[in-house]
Protein backbone atom coordinates (compact mmCIF):
# COMPACT_ATOMS: atom_id res chain seq x y z
CA UNK A 1 0.00 0.00 0.00
CA UNK A 2 1.29 3.59 0.46
CA UNK A 3 -0.17 4.97 -2.79
CA UNK A 4 -1.80 7.85 -1.04
CA UNK A 5 1.96 9.16 -0.37
CA UNK A 6 2.88 8.79 -3.92
CA UNK A 7 -0.46 10.76 -4.68
CA UNK A 8 0.15 13.17 -2.08
CA UNK A 9 2.99 14.17 -3.56
CA UNK A 10 1.08 15.12 -7.07
CA UNK A 11 2.16 11.96 -9.00
CA UNK A 12 0.00 9.57 -8.95
CA UNK A 13 -3.90 11.04 -9.35
CA UNK A 14 -6.39 10.37 -11.17
CA UNK A 15 -9.63 12.49 -10.87
CA UNK A 16 -13.36 11.84 -10.35
CA UNK A 17 -13.85 13.08 -13.81
CA UNK A 18 -11.74 10.12 -15.32
CA UNK A 19 -14.00 7.60 -14.12
CA UNK A 20 -15.92 5.54 -16.82
CA UNK A 21 -18.80 4.53 -14.18
CA UNK A 22 -21.67 6.54 -12.93
CA UNK A 23 -24.01 5.89 -10.26
CA UNK A 24 -26.69 3.30 -10.55
CA UNK A 25 -29.49 4.28 -13.22
CA UNK A 26 -26.77 6.20 -15.91
CA UNK A 27 -25.24 2.72 -16.72
CA UNK A 28 -24.34 1.51 -19.78
CA UNK A 29 -24.87 -1.87 -21.59
CA UNK A 30 -21.68 -3.30 -22.42
CA UNK A 31 -19.87 -3.49 -25.57
CA UNK A 32 -19.64 -7.73 -27.10
CA UNK A 33 -15.97 -6.83 -26.79
CA UNK A 34 -13.13 -4.25 -25.36
CA UNK A 35 -10.16 -3.01 -27.27
CA UNK A 36 -6.89 -1.85 -25.30
CA UNK A 37 -8.16 2.15 -25.76
CA UNK A 38 -9.33 4.26 -22.79
CA UNK A 39 -12.81 5.18 -25.43
CA UNK A 40 -13.30 1.38 -25.20
CA UNK A 41 -12.44 0.75 -21.56
CA UNK A 42 -14.58 3.71 -20.72
CA UNK A 43 -17.86 1.67 -21.73
CA UNK A 44 -17.53 -0.54 -19.24
CA UNK A 45 -20.64 -0.43 -16.81
CA UNK A 46 -20.56 -0.65 -13.16
CA UNK A 47 -21.66 -4.07 -12.25
CA UNK A 48 -24.57 -4.05 -9.88
CA UNK A 49 -22.36 -6.50 -7.65
CA UNK A 50 -19.56 -4.35 -6.59
CA UNK A 51 -22.33 -1.06 -6.13
CA UNK A 52 -24.49 -3.07 -4.37
CA UNK A 53 -21.69 -5.31 -2.26
CA UNK A 54 -20.73 -2.38 0.51
CA UNK A 55 -17.99 -4.06 2.43
CA UNK A 56 -14.91 -6.11 1.27
CA UNK A 57 -12.44 -7.56 3.04
CA UNK A 58 -8.28 -6.94 2.07
CA UNK A 59 -5.58 -8.86 3.02
CA UNK A 60 -1.84 -8.49 3.27
CA UNK A 61 -0.02 -11.23 3.95
CA UNK A 62 3.91 -12.43 3.23
CA UNK A 63 6.97 -12.09 4.52
CA UNK A 64 6.21 -8.91 6.35
CA UNK A 65 4.07 -10.76 8.21
CA UNK A 66 6.92 -12.70 9.87
CA UNK A 67 8.22 -10.36 11.44
CA UNK A 68 5.49 -7.89 11.80
CA UNK A 69 6.58 -5.05 13.63
CA UNK A 70 6.23 -1.59 12.44
CA UNK A 71 6.59 1.99 15.40
CA UNK A 72 2.98 3.01 16.16
CA UNK A 73 3.41 5.92 15.38
CA UNK A 74 1.33 8.38 12.43
CA UNK A 75 -1.88 7.74 13.53
CA UNK A 76 -4.05 10.19 11.36
CA UNK A 77 -1.74 8.98 8.43
CA UNK A 78 0.08 12.38 7.50
CA UNK A 79 1.54 10.93 4.40
CA UNK A 80 3.72 14.16 3.53
CA UNK A 81 4.96 14.80 7.22
CA UNK A 82 9.17 14.78 7.20
CA UNK A 83 9.86 11.83 8.74
CA UNK A 84 6.90 9.66 7.46
CA UNK A 85 9.32 7.47 5.36
CA UNK A 86 11.57 6.60 8.60
CA UNK A 87 8.90 5.99 10.89
CA UNK A 88 6.67 4.42 8.40
CA UNK A 89 3.60 2.75 10.50
CA UNK A 90 2.85 0.15 7.47
CA UNK A 91 4.39 -3.16 8.45
CA UNK A 92 4.43 -3.89 4.85
CA UNK A 93 6.80 -1.79 4.22
CA UNK A 94 9.01 -3.54 6.30
CA UNK A 95 12.03 -3.67 3.48
CA UNK A 96 12.64 -0.72 2.91
CA UNK A 97 12.00 0.89 6.47
CA UNK A 98 14.63 -1.92 7.58
CA UNK A 99 17.67 -0.29 5.69
CA UNK A 100 17.01 3.04 6.56
CA UNK A 101 19.24 5.07 8.86
CA UNK A 102 17.81 6.02 12.24
CA UNK A 103 14.39 3.97 11.39
CA UNK A 104 12.88 2.39 14.08
CA UNK A 105 12.23 -0.71 12.26
CA UNK A 106 16.03 -1.00 11.29
CA UNK A 107 16.50 -1.20 15.45
CA UNK A 108 14.37 -3.60 15.38
CA UNK A 109 15.44 -6.01 12.98
CA UNK A 110 19.01 -5.49 13.73
CA UNK A 111 17.98 -6.51 17.71
CA UNK A 112 15.80 -9.27 16.70
CA UNK A 113 17.71 -11.00 13.46
CA UNK A 114 21.21 -9.41 13.14
CA UNK A 115 22.23 -6.33 11.25
CA UNK A 116 23.12 -8.52 8.18
CA UNK A 117 19.68 -11.00 8.33
CA UNK A 118 18.53 -11.03 4.93
CA UNK A 119 14.84 -10.20 4.24
CA UNK A 120 14.07 -12.38 2.04
CA UNK A 121 15.39 -15.30 4.50
CA UNK A 122 11.52 -14.99 6.03
CA UNK A 123 10.75 -17.20 2.83
CA UNK A 124 11.44 -20.71 4.18
CA UNK A 125 10.00 -19.47 7.68
CA UNK A 126 7.04 -18.29 6.19
CA UNK A 127 6.34 -21.74 3.77
CA UNK A 128 6.93 -23.41 7.33
CA UNK A 129 4.03 -21.26 9.25
CA UNK A 130 1.99 -21.18 6.38
CA UNK A 131 1.58 -24.89 6.83
CA UNK A 132 -0.98 -24.36 9.39
CA UNK A 133 -3.41 -22.10 7.37
CA UNK A 134 -7.06 -23.04 6.83
CA UNK A 135 -8.70 -20.71 3.57
CA UNK A 136 -11.75 -22.56 4.49
CA UNK A 137 -11.62 -20.75 7.91
CA UNK A 138 -10.95 -17.10 6.41
CA UNK A 139 -13.71 -17.42 4.22
CA UNK A 140 -16.05 -18.33 7.03
CA UNK A 141 -14.98 -15.24 9.17
CA UNK A 142 -15.14 -13.10 6.31
CA UNK A 143 -18.46 -14.07 5.60
CA UNK A 144 -19.72 -13.77 8.57
CA UNK A 145 -18.03 -10.45 9.49
CA UNK A 146 -20.80 -9.64 6.09
CA UNK A 147 -18.10 -8.72 3.42
CA UNK A 148 -19.18 -9.51 0.18
CA UNK A 149 -15.75 -9.72 -1.66
CA UNK A 150 -12.08 -10.18 -0.58
CA UNK A 151 -9.16 -8.60 -2.18
CA UNK A 152 -5.52 -10.78 -1.45
CA UNK A 153 -2.59 -9.33 -1.78
CA UNK A 154 -0.74 -11.23 -4.97
CA UNK A 155 2.62 -9.51 -4.67
CA UNK A 156 3.45 -6.87 -2.65
CA UNK A 157 6.79 -4.28 -3.06
CA UNK A 158 9.24 -6.65 -2.00
CA UNK A 159 8.30 -8.84 -5.01
CA UNK A 160 7.40 -12.51 -3.49
CA UNK A 161 4.29 -13.98 -4.93
CA UNK A 162 1.62 -16.00 -2.90
CA UNK A 163 0.97 -18.44 -5.86
CA UNK A 164 3.58 -20.32 -7.69
CA UNK A 165 4.05 -18.04 -11.06
CA UNK A 166 5.13 -19.62 -14.22
CA UNK A 167 7.20 -16.44 -14.86
CA UNK A 168 10.34 -16.38 -12.60
CA UNK A 169 11.47 -13.58 -10.84
CA UNK A 170 14.95 -12.93 -12.54
CA UNK A 171 16.27 -11.25 -9.15
CA UNK A 172 15.89 -13.97 -6.71
CA UNK A 173 16.89 -17.06 -6.08
CA UNK A 174 14.46 -20.10 -7.22
CA UNK A 175 13.54 -21.08 -3.29
CA UNK A 176 12.38 -17.17 -2.77
CA UNK A 177 10.57 -16.30 -5.11
CA UNK A 178 6.61 -17.63 -4.17
CA UNK A 179 4.91 -19.44 -1.54
CA UNK A 180 5.39 -23.37 -1.34
CA UNK A 181 1.30 -23.09 -1.52
CA UNK A 182 -0.78 -21.44 -4.03
CA UNK A 183 -2.36 -19.28 -1.37
CA UNK A 184 -4.12 -17.39 -3.96
CA UNK A 185 -5.55 -20.21 -5.72
CA UNK A 186 -6.89 -21.77 -2.38
CA UNK A 187 -8.06 -19.07 -1.30
CA UNK A 188 -10.18 -18.03 -4.04
CA UNK A 189 -11.95 -21.66 -4.10
CA UNK A 190 -12.79 -21.46 -0.11
CA UNK A 191 -13.78 -17.34 -1.01
CA UNK A 192 -16.28 -18.36 -3.72
CA UNK A 193 -17.56 -21.80 -1.89
CA UNK A 194 -18.81 -18.94 0.81
CA UNK A 195 -20.83 -17.34 -1.49
CA UNK A 196 -18.34 -14.33 -1.82
CA UNK A 197 -16.37 -12.68 -4.85
CA UNK A 198 -13.07 -13.08 -4.94
CA UNK A 199 -10.65 -10.04 -6.43
CA UNK A 200 -7.07 -9.80 -6.44
CA UNK A 201 -4.03 -6.88 -5.42
CA UNK A 202 -0.68 -6.55 -7.34
CA UNK A 203 1.99 -4.10 -6.68
CA UNK A 204 2.63 -3.11 -10.59
CA UNK A 205 4.31 0.41 -9.71
CA UNK A 206 6.96 -1.07 -7.11
CA UNK A 207 9.02 -4.15 -7.11
CA UNK A 208 12.00 -4.11 -4.68
CA UNK A 209 13.42 -7.03 -6.37
CA UNK A 210 13.78 -5.44 -9.99
CA UNK A 211 14.72 -1.59 -8.55
CA UNK A 212 15.93 -2.20 -4.68
CA UNK A 213 15.76 1.59 -3.38
CA UNK A 214 15.30 2.05 -0.59
CA UNK A 215 13.09 5.00 -0.22
CA UNK A 216 14.48 7.89 1.53
CA UNK A 217 13.05 10.85 0.43
CA UNK A 218 9.69 11.62 -1.35
CA UNK A 219 11.60 12.09 -5.18
CA UNK A 220 12.61 8.48 -4.57
CA UNK A 221 8.54 7.58 -4.74
CA UNK A 222 9.12 8.07 -8.50
CA UNK A 223 12.43 7.02 -8.53
CA UNK A 224 11.95 3.44 -7.82
CA UNK A 225 9.96 2.51 -9.94
CA UNK A 226 11.06 0.13 -12.61
CA UNK A 227 10.63 1.06 -15.98
CA UNK A 228 12.91 -1.58 -18.01
CA UNK A 229 11.36 -3.77 -20.78
CA UNK A 230 12.04 -6.50 -18.63
CA UNK A 231 9.84 -5.51 -15.94
CA UNK A 232 7.46 -4.44 -18.12
CA UNK A 233 7.18 -7.75 -19.86
CA UNK A 234 6.95 -9.97 -16.15
CA UNK A 235 4.52 -7.24 -15.10
CA UNK A 236 2.14 -8.03 -18.23
CA UNK A 237 2.97 -11.55 -17.95
CA UNK A 238 2.25 -11.94 -14.20
CA UNK A 239 -0.93 -10.55 -14.49
CA UNK A 240 -1.92 -12.30 -17.46
CA UNK A 241 -1.85 -15.34 -15.19
CA UNK A 242 -3.59 -14.11 -12.67
CA UNK A 243 -6.27 -13.39 -14.92
CA UNK A 244 -6.22 -16.30 -17.04
CA UNK A 245 -5.83 -18.66 -13.99
CA UNK A 246 -8.31 -17.46 -11.39
CA UNK A 247 -10.51 -14.84 -13.26
CA UNK A 248 -11.08 -12.12 -9.82
CA UNK A 249 -13.72 -10.36 -9.76
CA UNK A 250 -11.59 -7.37 -9.03
CA UNK A 251 -8.16 -6.42 -10.09
CA UNK A 252 -6.38 -4.18 -7.68
CA UNK A 253 -3.54 -2.75 -9.04
CA UNK A 254 -1.11 -0.44 -6.55
CA UNK A 255 0.87 2.26 -6.85
CA UNK A 256 1.40 2.55 -11.28
CA UNK A 257 1.52 0.50 -13.87
CA UNK A 258 5.41 0.16 -15.33
CA UNK A 259 5.23 2.63 -18.50
CA UNK A 260 7.36 -0.15 -20.55
CA UNK A 261 4.17 -2.44 -19.67
CA UNK A 262 0.77 -2.35 -21.71
CA UNK A 263 -2.01 -1.82 -18.56
CA UNK A 264 -4.74 -1.16 -21.97
CA UNK A 265 -3.90 -4.25 -23.20
CA UNK A 266 -4.19 -5.80 -19.44
CA UNK A 267 -7.24 -4.01 -19.13
CA UNK A 268 -9.24 -4.44 -22.41
CA UNK A 269 -8.27 -8.67 -21.51
CA UNK A 270 -9.50 -8.86 -18.28
CA UNK A 271 -12.79 -7.34 -19.36
CA UNK A 272 -13.07 -9.63 -21.92
CA UNK A 273 -12.33 -12.30 -19.43
CA UNK A 274 -14.19 -11.08 -16.75
CA UNK A 275 -17.05 -8.84 -18.37
CA UNK A 276 -18.37 -7.63 -14.86
CA UNK A 277 -15.16 -7.52 -13.02
CA UNK A 278 -13.90 -3.85 -11.85
CA UNK A 279 -10.50 -2.18 -12.00
CA UNK A 280 -9.22 0.56 -9.54
CA UNK A 281 -7.72 3.81 -9.80
CA UNK A 282 -4.39 2.52 -9.85
CA UNK A 283 -3.13 1.39 -13.08
CA UNK A 284 -1.58 5.10 -13.82
CA UNK A 285 -4.27 5.48 -17.04
CA UNK A 286 -7.24 7.87 -17.07
CA UNK A 287 -9.84 4.81 -17.00
CA UNK A 288 -11.02 3.38 -14.26
CA UNK A 289 -14.51 1.53 -12.17
CA UNK A 290 -13.90 3.27 -8.91
CA UNK A 291 -11.44 5.83 -6.97
CA UNK A 292 -9.59 4.32 -3.84
CA UNK A 293 -8.62 6.85 -1.52
CA UNK A 294 -6.33 5.14 1.40
CA UNK A 295 -7.10 6.17 5.33
CA UNK A 296 -9.29 8.92 3.98
CA UNK A 297 -13.44 9.46 3.82
CA UNK A 298 -15.49 11.98 1.96
CA UNK A 299 -17.34 14.92 3.10
CA UNK A 300 -20.13 14.53 0.73
CA UNK A 301 -22.07 12.35 -2.07
CA UNK A 302 -19.91 11.15 -4.99
CA UNK A 303 -21.49 11.16 -8.08
CA UNK A 304 -18.97 8.27 -9.01
CA UNK A 305 -18.16 5.56 -7.24
CA UNK A 306 -15.38 4.93 -4.46
CA UNK A 307 -13.98 2.60 -2.26
CA UNK A 308 -12.13 3.91 1.01
CA UNK A 309 -9.37 1.48 2.22
CA UNK A 310 -8.02 1.50 5.41
CA UNK A 311 -6.46 -1.64 7.94
CA UNK A 312 -8.71 -1.82 11.10
CA UNK A 313 -5.47 -0.83 13.05
CA UNK A 314 -2.62 1.79 11.25
CA UNK A 315 -1.12 -1.02 9.15
CA UNK A 316 -2.36 -2.81 6.83
CA UNK A 317 0.09 -6.02 7.13
CA UNK A 318 0.08 -7.49 10.68
CA UNK A 319 1.98 -4.99 13.00
CA UNK A 320 2.76 -7.07 16.67
CA UNK A 321 2.62 -3.50 18.43
CA UNK A 322 -0.65 -2.37 17.38
CA UNK A 323 -3.22 -3.24 20.55
CA UNK A 324 -7.03 -1.62 21.58
CA UNK A 325 -5.48 1.53 21.31
CA UNK A 326 -3.99 1.55 17.57
CA UNK A 327 -7.06 -0.74 16.45
CA UNK A 328 -10.72 1.23 15.53
CA UNK A 329 -12.97 0.70 18.03
CA UNK A 330 -16.37 -1.45 16.82
CA UNK A 331 -18.78 1.48 16.99
CA UNK A 332 -16.35 3.85 15.17
CA UNK A 333 -16.31 1.19 12.63
CA UNK A 334 -19.81 0.64 11.87
CA UNK A 335 -20.30 4.64 11.84
CA UNK A 336 -17.14 4.51 9.40
CA UNK A 337 -19.23 2.21 7.08
CA UNK A 338 -22.19 3.48 7.39
CA UNK A 339 -21.35 6.97 6.35
CA UNK A 340 -18.93 5.73 3.46
CA UNK A 341 -22.08 4.02 1.72
CA UNK A 342 -24.15 7.33 2.57
CA UNK A 343 -21.77 8.53 0.09
CA UNK A 344 -21.89 6.35 -2.85
CA UNK A 345 -18.80 4.75 -1.27
CA UNK A 346 -17.59 0.33 -0.51
CA UNK A 347 -15.06 0.17 2.66
CA UNK A 348 -12.48 -2.46 1.76
CA UNK A 349 -11.16 -3.07 5.42
CA UNK A 350 -7.79 -4.81 5.70
CA UNK A 351 -6.72 -7.70 8.29
CA UNK A 352 -2.95 -8.46 8.44
CA UNK A 353 -2.99 -12.06 9.42
CA UNK A 354 -0.17 -13.64 11.60
CA UNK A 355 2.62 -15.40 9.50
CA UNK A 356 0.30 -18.41 10.21
CA UNK A 357 -2.71 -17.04 9.14
CA UNK A 358 -3.80 -16.36 12.46
CA UNK A 359 -6.22 -13.43 12.29
CA UNK A 360 -5.02 -11.22 15.65
CA UNK A 361 -7.74 -11.29 18.56
CA UNK A 362 -7.84 -7.56 18.27
CA UNK A 363 -8.56 -7.76 14.81
CA UNK A 364 -11.32 -10.36 15.02
CA UNK A 365 -13.38 -8.57 17.72
CA UNK A 366 -13.97 -6.09 15.19
CA UNK A 367 -15.34 -8.50 11.99
CA UNK A 368 -17.63 -10.21 15.14
CA UNK A 369 -19.31 -6.73 16.11
CA UNK A 370 -19.51 -5.64 12.39
CA UNK A 371 -20.71 -9.23 11.36
CA UNK A 372 -23.55 -8.89 14.49
CA UNK A 373 -24.28 -5.33 13.26
CA UNK A 374 -24.62 -6.15 9.33
CA UNK A 375 -27.13 -9.22 10.34
CA UNK A 376 -29.32 -7.07 12.20
CA UNK A 377 -29.11 -3.60 9.91
CA UNK A 378 -27.65 -4.90 6.76
CA UNK A 379 -30.69 -3.37 4.54
CA UNK A 380 -29.87 -0.28 5.25
CA UNK A 381 -26.67 -1.03 3.87
CA UNK A 382 -26.76 -3.71 1.09
CA UNK A 383 -28.33 -3.10 -2.24
CA UNK A 384 -29.08 0.73 -1.12
CA UNK A 385 -27.89 3.92 -2.96
CA UNK A 386 -27.36 7.34 -1.52
CA UNK A 387 -30.19 9.57 -0.32
CA UNK A 388 -30.82 13.61 -1.70
CA UNK A 389 -28.00 13.99 1.12
CA UNK A 390 -26.07 11.49 3.38
CA UNK A 391 -25.78 13.49 6.54
CA UNK A 392 -28.00 14.88 9.01
CA UNK A 393 -28.71 14.91 12.82
CA UNK A 394 -31.02 14.34 15.89
CA UNK A 395 -32.68 17.13 17.97
CA UNK A 396 -29.77 16.52 20.71
CA UNK A 397 -27.04 16.69 18.02
CA UNK A 398 -26.36 12.96 17.51
CA UNK A 399 -24.92 12.08 13.64
CA UNK A 400 -26.93 10.62 11.36
CA UNK A 401 -26.76 8.88 7.70
CA UNK A 402 -29.60 8.54 4.85
CA UNK A 403 -29.54 5.70 2.64
CA UNK A 404 -32.33 4.66 0.15
CA UNK A 405 -34.06 1.56 -1.37
CA UNK A 406 -36.78 1.42 -3.26
CA UNK A 407 -39.20 3.60 -1.56
CA UNK A 408 -37.59 3.00 1.88
CA UNK A 409 -35.14 5.86 3.21
CA UNK A 410 -33.26 4.39 6.18
CA UNK A 411 -31.71 6.89 8.87
CA UNK A 412 -29.07 5.16 10.67
CA UNK A 413 -28.10 7.15 14.08
CA UNK A 414 -24.81 6.82 14.56
CA UNK A 415 -25.03 6.08 18.61
CA UNK A 416 -27.84 5.49 21.49
CA UNK A 417 -30.66 7.86 21.89
CA UNK A 418 -30.47 9.41 24.95
CA UNK A 419 -34.45 9.64 25.82
CA UNK A 420 -37.49 7.37 25.09
CA UNK A 421 -38.19 9.29 21.78
CA UNK A 422 -35.57 9.87 18.54
CA UNK A 423 -36.40 13.09 16.67
CA UNK A 424 -34.83 13.71 13.33
CA UNK A 425 -34.76 16.88 12.29
CA UNK A 426 -35.66 18.04 8.85
CA UNK A 427 -36.91 14.96 7.71
CA UNK A 428 -40.68 13.94 6.74
CA UNK A 429 -42.20 10.67 6.43
CA UNK A 430 -45.29 9.75 3.90
CA UNK A 431 -48.66 10.12 6.03
CA UNK A 432 -50.37 6.82 7.44
CA UNK A 433 -47.10 4.86 6.81
CA UNK A 434 -45.52 2.70 9.03
CA UNK A 435 -41.32 3.58 10.62
CA UNK A 436 -39.71 0.71 12.07
CA UNK A 437 -36.49 0.27 13.69
CA UNK A 438 -34.08 -2.65 11.95
CA UNK A 439 -34.49 -5.37 14.37
CA UNK A 440 -37.87 -4.85 16.17
CA UNK A 441 -40.21 -6.03 14.50
CA UNK A 442 -43.26 -3.78 15.86
CA UNK A 443 -44.13 -0.84 13.63
CA UNK A 444 -42.66 2.73 15.99
CA UNK A 445 -45.32 5.21 17.20
CA UNK A 446 -44.57 8.57 15.36
CA UNK A 447 -45.77 12.02 14.50
CA UNK A 448 -44.73 14.71 11.81
CA UNK A 449 -43.49 17.69 14.49
CA UNK A 450 -43.46 20.46 11.54
CA UNK A 451 -39.95 20.18 9.39
CA UNK A 452 -39.01 17.20 11.87
CA UNK A 453 -39.99 13.33 12.65
CA UNK A 454 -40.58 12.30 16.03
CA UNK A 455 -40.22 8.61 16.76
CA UNK A 456 -41.06 6.84 19.78
CA UNK A 457 -38.82 3.78 20.86
CA UNK A 458 -39.55 0.38 22.68
CA UNK A 459 -38.44 -0.41 26.08
CA UNK A 460 -35.71 -2.16 24.95
CA UNK A 461 -33.64 -1.81 21.98
CA UNK A 462 -32.25 -4.10 20.07
CA UNK A 463 -28.30 -4.64 19.04
CA UNK A 464 -25.97 -1.42 19.88
CA UNK A 465 -23.91 1.24 18.55
CA UNK A 466 -26.21 2.57 15.34
CA UNK A 467 -29.87 1.92 15.16
CA UNK A 468 -31.59 2.03 11.66
CA UNK A 469 -35.35 3.81 11.14
CA UNK A 470 -36.95 2.60 8.25
CA UNK A 471 -39.96 5.43 6.89
CA UNK A 472 -41.32 6.31 3.44
CA UNK A 473 -41.06 9.57 2.15
CA UNK A 474 -43.97 11.28 0.91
Amino acid sequence: MISSQVRAFGRLCIGLLACGTVMAGGQTSAPAHYEPTIESLNQHPLPTWYDDAKLGIFIHWGLYSVPGWAPLVHPNHDFTSQDYITHNPYAEWYLNSMRLDGAPTQAYHREHYGANYDYYNFAPVFDREIKAWNPDKWAGVFRDAGARYVVLTTKHHDGFTLWPSATPNPKLPPDRQHATRDIVGELSKSVRGAGLRMGLYYSGGYDWTFVPGPIKSAPDYEAVKPESAAYGEYVDAQYRELISRYHPSVLWNDIDYPKSGHPLEIEAEYYNAVPDGVVDDRFGIKHTDYTSPEYQTLDKISPTKWEECRGLGRSFGYNRAEGEAETIAPDELIYLLVDIVSKNGNLLLDVGPEADGTIPPVQMTRLVALGAWLKQNGEAVYGTHPWKRAEGETVDGTKVRFTQKGDSVYATVLGSPKTSKVTLKSVSAKTGSEIRLLGDSKPLTWKQSGDDVEVSLPASLPGKYAYVFQLQQP
